[in-house]
């Protein structure tokens, strides 16, 4: 492969900055590309026993939605042990730098096909919770697109909240209007109809996604769907307020 001793470079560049961040990777990469490098990076996690427990995707709201291009949605993957209740400390030390974003949290309670659509794969979950993603911004400067795919989307981990069946979602999703607070101080309040993709259109396209590069959905695997609102990491307790669908919290110390 021509282009190894490059990508094994970045590949290790991606894995300092899990420990070190930020850190500079200037490196013209097409998202694509970096899609195919997360799955190396991923693999090293594997390899020192650090299962996947759930999946994000990107580009899917506000001024984020087309902006690695029209439709380009990649994913991300989510560590096992960083899947947290609800409730959980988090130390900003391990962070750093990063952020919180309020987001859906979907339960998956098999393996979908991967021909599955938005209609289908309602079949394969069993739960949906009102959910927080923490982010750590590994990269400084303006890194490509590749890059920001190859470093997992800057997904640290997933806090959730009760699972709840998926017919207490409202029947119309962007009907949903979803709260950010800290230290009961509201940070903003986002409505769903114009700012986020629809969610299960958004999973179907994370079920045929993912089995390209060797991994699977497992049953219990949860995955986030988009951010409402996002703000920089600071130490106090965030409150992520999902109308009928209830509430999140995390505490960041």
């Amino acid at each position: 492969m021509r282009n190894q001793p490059k990508n094994s470079a970045l590949i290790g560049a991606l894995w300092h900055a899990t420990s070190e961040v930020p850190q500079d990777i200037d490196l013209p990469l097409s998202a694509a590309n970096g899609q195919r490098l997360q799955r190396e990076l991923c693999q090293r996690w594997l390899d020192r026993g650090k299962p996947v427990g759930g999946w994000k995707v990107g580009m899917t709201s506000g001024g984020s939605r087309d902006a690695m291009g029209p439709g380009v949605r990649p994913f991300g993957y989510v560590l096992r042990e960083r899947i947290l209740p609800s409730g959980s400390d988090v130390a900003i030390d391990l962070i750093q730098i990063g952020g919180v974003e309020n987001e859906l949290c979907f339960r998956f309670a098999a393996t979908p096909p991967r021909d599955c659509d938005a209609n289908s794969i309602r079949d394969y979950l069993d739960g949906v919770a009102p959910g927080f993603e923490v982010n750590q911004k590994r990269l400084s400067g303006t890194p490509s697109d590749g890059v920001r795919v190859a470093d997992n989307l800057s997904n640290w981990g997933i806090v959730h909240g009760s699972f709840q069946a998926l017919d207490t979602l409202p029947d119309n999703l962007d009907d949903l209007t979803v709260a950010l607070s800290r230290d009961g101080e509201e940070l903003a309040t986002v409505g769903s109809r114009g700012h986020i993709d629809d969610h299960f259109e958004t999973l179907a396209l994370l079920a045929r996604s993912v089995p390209r590069y060797q991994l699977d959905i497992e049953p219990g695997h949860v995955a986030i769907t988009g951010a409402y609102a996002r703000t920089p990491l600071a130490p106090g307790r965030y409150r992520g307020d999902f109308g009928s669908l209830g509430s999140v919290e995390v505490i960041l110390t």
